[in-house]
């Protein structure tokens, strides 16, 4: 399966501006961005935020071979930052508890 295309809320909300409500009567590839910035299995999260947070997308396809196989959310980047963050408050706690 590839990637043809990435529909999201502001999408939805363009084509509401532009079609009202006749936008439930259009088919996605209307209302669609075609052109979809993705990443691979390999990329680290770091530079996937980075590409979020430029280009103002929440959800990043993953793909390999020009096939779809997963999605990445600003809420999996965020998780994973704030566990990073805890870990290292944890750490930085034992040490001190220590000394």
């Amino acid at each position: 399966m590839a990637v043809d295309g990435i529909i999201s809320e502001h999408d939805v909300v363009r084509g509401l501006k532009e079609f009202g409500s006749d936008l439930l009567r259009k088919p996605v590839r209307e209302l669609m961005t075609a052109k979809v910035i993705t990443c691979i299995p390999g990329d680290r999260v770091e530079s996937i935020a980075a590409v979020m947070v430029s280009k103002h997308v929440r959800h990043l396809p993953v793909v390999t071979d020009n096939k779809l196989v997963g999605i990445v959310s600003i809420r999996d980047v965020l998780r994973l930052h704030l566990e990073a963050v805890q870990s290292d408050a944890d750490a930085m706690r034992g040490y001190i508890q220590e000394h």
